[in-house]
């Protein structure tokens, strides 16, 4: 059995980058979860009112962009996971017991992961942000330039700005998971 003093101390660049995974893993965690709830209200709002007569529902390129739209907002609960994953790897660096904490090719693989989750929710959500964007640019090019309204159909409403919101909301979300995991691999490869 090993001596009790030395299976407990944790050497302190160890405890340096614990506080490092605890402070940006809870800092990631809940902007990733606020940033997410927020887009998944719009979005839920967009489903709702874009139903309803004179709403979005019909518009080419719409459904093609909420999908992806979704997508990404699926991707960022996996991220929002992995980063409350984070708030676990400090637990396991800080353990006394040297044979319990995680190696830190091991840990550095868990970071690759996380960036590429993120980065796979990036690019779902840029895809949905380009179709509905491009749907509503050709909505805005197609309306009459004499002031004159004859199809109502094609103007762009407050509602379908609500899906460009929750995109912006979620590529926001990525970009804060990318950051964290990021700033976790330089702390890391520098000790």
């Amino acid at each position: 059995m090993p001596d009790r003093s030395e299976s407990q101390s944790v050497p302190s660049a160890l405890r340096q980058i614990a506080l490092y995974f605890r402070l940006t893993g809870w800092i990631s965690f809940w902007s990733q979860l606020v940033l997410a709830v927020v887009s998944s209200v719009v979005l839920l709002l967009f489903g709702v009112f874009s139903r309803s007569p004179g709403g979005s529902a019909g518009n080419p390129g719409t459904g093609f962009g909420i999908f992806f739209a979704l997508c990404g907002l699926a991707i960022l609960g996996g991220s929002i996971y992995w980063t409350f994953r984070y708030t676990r790897i400090a637990r396991q660096l800080e353990s006394p017991y040297a044979d319990t904490r995680p190696r830190k090719s091991d840990t550095i693989q868990l970071l690759r992961m996380g960036l590429m989750v993120n980065l796979a929710g990036m690019l779902s959500t840029l895809l949905g942000a380009y179709a509905i964007v491009g749907t509503l640019a050709a909505r805005s090019i197609s309306q009459p330039q004499t002031g004159i309204l004859t199809d109502t159909t094609r103007l762009i409403s407050s509602l379908d700005m609500f899906a460009v919101q929750a995109n912006i909301n979620t590529i926001a979300g990525h970009f804060v998971g990318i950051v964290a995991t990021l700033w976790l691999l330089n702390r890391i490869n520098r000790t």
